[in-house]
Formats: structure tokens, C-alpha cells, sequence
């Protein structure tokens, strides 16, 4: 089967021009201008529309087991959702129990998984350490197609990985040519301020962000920056939401140590007021972490987006329906943390980024989809209008309007963050592996259509870290460890 894309501007990170694009067998086979349509089965029209390769969402979390419940949105429900909001790929998130074995907790996400409506891919989070995790993180990278492993800083008692872990699994993922991910807020501190939160009787969602406050995500972030430059680790710091930890990520960036930093699109536009709704259900469904912060901060993320400080846009999207936030009712260490928004990324990042000249429209492809491919190593597969790429694309009525609605989303919770949003930008067309899959407004794909997208490792980064390592000579680095108490 054969897809034309006719009369619209390509959109690539790099530039624009007007071109038909023409898919066969699942990739790009040419783009070129005026295109015959008798050269293929299906024709859309691109007329006013921009053409540009589908979102990748780097950080969801598709029927997640977290706090005791189940994330509401599986793995086909949350892909049909990504793709009518112009999202063409996830990359989520196998997250071991402590004690469990990486590999089957793998497999069983895998399983998992086989009902998605869109490519996916996945990290794996390294939550304890023993032969096993490190036999394993090997197997990973050299049999299944995993680049990258997730650390949480955060949830003590449950998932959290210590500087022990760490130090011990940032070098076997350099090793191996794998990225570390990590989640940073300081888990020792966390907990702290929840039980002296609680004993103060501050049970409502309220504490949630009084007991995660900015200097918390800055302090996990700088300390994990100083971790990976002194073992010589490239990093990736996930939804970074407060100017404590983009500073931190601009200062490392700007003495040349490597690396990457993410933002959700929930934490450019909403701020800590949300915790203070009298409504309860309306505060809790806020709840995540990080939490949403002073609107002060929202400007240093949009800035960092421009700068190229931070480099992807994601959502974190985690679903919990208000029957399950209600766990957290007389306590908000007990409320599910997660949202939703792998529906609304593109739009909210369009209209409030592209709309109002924050941001270019080549800027809005490489911070939704070109980027992510690039530093999770599936440039040009995915990320790139091309010939030979992945026939995963986004045709984008940039004045295409709709209000955004619990009522209307394809997310399956009962709540949207952005609710009575109206965005002007928007989908008109999704297309996945070269099938039309949403189509003006309704979703047409089927369950198990998505693929798994196997990322190789990395092996420039060796060479790339030799030569940073080679401009921080050993007294440099020993300044570096003693700040974080490792002299000697």
C-alpha cells in the first residue's frame, strides 16, 4: 500500500520547503514536488498544512503498577491517544520491583506492550544492584535493543536508586554504550519533609509540593551531575521543572560535560496553585512528580527550550482516575502521583510555543520528535522527514482550533490538566508506518499495529567522554569530588 502526502510544507528540524511525500512499504520512498497521485492507493491533502515527522514522546508510563493501583490508560489506549495528538512513538518505561530481575521485567512489559497502535520503545530502571542487574543491563543492550536506563532518585522505600546504584550502574551503562536517565529530587529529603509535614497536620494535597520544593530537584540534580562527570558519564535528566535544576544542567553544558535535559509540557503552563483548589479532587488530580511549581519558573523552561538547554519535550503521561486518587484522601503521600497529556503535547507546546514566537516551527519539530530520535540513537529512522525514514508523520493545520476536554480526549482517565484550553494547532492527519491512523478527528488504528523499536548503543560516547576527560584533568576532577564529599 502507497500514501501521498500532497501540497503541504515539509517541516524538519533543519528547514522547510514545499514538497509532496510519497510512502511505500512503511518508509519515505520520495519528496519531491508535484507528486502523481495515480502513484498511489491513498492521497491527503496537505493544503496550508505543514508535514513534519511524528511526535516522539520520550517519557510515558502506559499501564503503570505505582502506589497500589494500575495506571488507567494501557498500552493501546495511551498509543490511540498519542496518536491523535500527532505522536507517532512512545518510549516508556520497564520499571523492576527491588529483588526482581531486570530481564523479566522486560519480557512481562513487553507482553504488555503488543497491544500498541504506535511504535514504542523502552528504558529500563535500574532500582537495586547485585551480578544479576549487571549481567543483565548487557543482555539488554546486546540482545533486545535497550540504550538507555532509568534512575529515580526519588521514592524512598520503593524504587529509589542510591549513589551506590549509581555508581555502579553509570559505568557499566558507558560500558555498554547506554544512556542513564534519571529522575532527580533528593528521596532522603522527600521523606523527611513528608512525615514533618505530616505531623504539622497537613494531610491535603497541599504538602505534595511543600514536601518536594525546587531546591530538592536542584540539589539531586546538581549532586547526580557531579556523580556522571567524575565517572565521565554522558546524563539525561527527565522533567526538569524548576530553574534550580536547568541552571545546574546550563552550568555543566557550558564546561562541556554531556548532557541532556527534558521538560513536560504540564510544567511550562501550570503552576503550584493547583494544590490550593478547595475542590479536592480537582488539587489531587494534580498531583505528580515533580510537582507543579511558582509560575517563576515557567519562564526559565521556555527559555531553556529556546536556549537549547533543554532538549525534548515529554508528558510523564501516568494516568490515575479520581476513584484512585482518592487512596491519598486523609494522607497526600498516598495519592497516586501521575497526569495525563501524551494527547495534548504538540498542541499545547504549539500554541503557547510556536504561536506566540517563543518558538520556530523547526524549533517545534526538534524539541517534539528530532531530538529525542537523535539522542536515543533513532536518527534518521524516526525524527526526520526523509527518503529511507520511518513513514511516521504529522500532517499540522497550524490554525486547526478545538478546546481541550476530559469529555473529548482519547486519554482514558477523567481529568485533563489543560481542561477548557482552546489551542489553535492541531492534527489533521496522523500517519504511522506509512497507514493513515487518525483521520480529521477519528482514530483508525488497531490494536497491535505498533512496533517495537529496538535503539542500538552508542558507541561515539566513549570517544566523546575521553576527550572531556582529557580537557578535566585529575585536579579538576578532584575540585569536583570534594564538593560532594569524595576527596581521597
Amino acid at each position: 500500500m502507497s500514501l501521498l502526502i500532497k501540497n503541504g510544507t515539509v517541516v524538519n528540524a533543519e528547514r522547510s520547503w514545499t514538497a509532496d511525500v510519497l510512502c511505500e512499504g512503511g518508509k519515505i520512498i520520495a519528496i519531491e514536488n508535484r507528486l502523481s497521485s495515480s502513484d498511489a492507493d491513498t492521497v491527503l491533502d496537505a493544503r496550508h498544512c505543514f508535514v513534519m515527522p511524528g511526535g516522539i514522546d520520550p517519557h510515558t508510563h502506559m499501564q503503570l503498577p505505582f502506589m497500589g493501583t494500575v495506571a488507567s490508560d494501557d498500552f493501546f489506549t495511551g498509543t490511540a491517544a498519542a496518536i491523535a495528538g500527532g505522536t507517532t512513538m512512545i518510549i516508556d518505561f520497564v520499571i523492576p520491583s527491588p529483588g526482581e530481575r531486570l530481564l523479566d521485567a522486560y519480557h512481562k512489559w513487553r507482553a504488555w506492550a503488543e497491544k500498541s497502535c504506535c511504535d514504542y520503545s523502552f528504558h529500563v530502571a535500574v532500582t537495586w544492584w547485585d551480578e544479576s542487574v549487571y549481567a543483565d543491563m548487557g543482555t539488554l543492550v546486546q540482545d533486545w535493543g535497550v540504550n538507555s536506563f532509568k534512575h529515580f532518585m526519588a521514592y524512598k522505600g520503593a524504587i529509589m536508586a542510591d549513589d551506590g546504584v549509581l555508581v555502579q550502574s553509570f559505568p557499566r551503562s558507558l560500558e555498554l554504550g547506554a544512556l542513564p536517565t534519571v529522575h532527580a529530587e533528593n528521596g532522603e529529603l522527600v521523606d523527611y519533609l513528608q512525615k514533618l509535614l505530616r505531623k504539622k497536620g497537613i494531610t491535603g494535597p497541599e504538602g505534595h509540593p511543600q514536601s518536594r520544593p525546587p531546591k530538592v530537584e536542584g540539589e539531586a540534580a546538581q549532586r547526580v551531575i557531579q556523580i556522571a562527570g567524575i565517572l565521565g558519564v554522558p546524563l539525561y535528566l527527565v522533567h526538569n521543572s524548576a530553574i534550580d535544576s536547568v541552571s545546574a544542567i546550563a552550568q555543566a553544558r557550558q564546561r562541556g560535560q554531556r548532557v541532556f535535559g527534558e521538560c513536560l509540557t504540564q510544567h511550562l503552563l501550570i503552576d503550584e496553585s493547583v494544590y490550593y483548589d478547595k475542590d479536592w479532587r480537582r488539587a489531587a488530580a494534580h498531583v505528580m512528580s515533580p510537582p507543579f511549581r511558582p509560575k517563576v519558573h515557567q519562564e526559565a523552561l521556555w527559555d531553556a527550550l529556546a536556549g537549547g538547554v533543554l532538549q525534548t519535550t515529554a508528558t510523564d503521561h501516568c494516568c490515575f482516575c479520581s476513584e484512585q486518587k482518592e487512596m491519598g484522601h486523609t494522607d497526600f503521600t498516598k495519592i497516586p502521583n501521575g497526569t495525563a497529556g501524551v494527547e495534548d503535547r504538540m498542541a499545547v507546546l504549539w500554541h503557547h510555543g510556536v504561536n506566540t514566537g517563543r518558538l520556530t516551527a523547526t524549533d517545534f519539530v526538534a524539541l517534539t520528535s528530532t531530538n529525542a530520535a537523535k539522542i536515543f540513537n533513532i536518527y534518521p529512522r524516526k525524527g526526520a522527514v526523509q527518503i529511507g525514514a520511518d513513514a511516521d508523520l504529522v500532517v499540522w493545520d497550524p490554525k486547526r482550533k478545538k478546546v481541550i476536554s476530559a469529555e473529548t480526549q482519547h486519554q482514558q482517565v477523567d481529568f485533563n490538566v489543560f481542561e477548557g484550553m482552546e489551542v489553535e494547532g492541531s492534527p489533521l492527519y496522523t500517519v504511522s508506518n506509512g497507514r493513515l491512523v487518525y483521520d480529521d478527528g477519528k482514530v483508525l488504528a488497531q490494536a497491535g499495529t505498533g512496533r517495537y523499536v529496538s535503539r542500538p548503543p552508542f558507541p561515539p560516547y566513549l570517544v566523546a567522554q575521553q576527550r572531556y576527560n582529557d580537557r578535566h584533568p585529575p585536579q579538576k576532577v578532584q575540585r569536583a569530588a570534594a564538593t560532594i564529599g569524595w576527596e581521597g
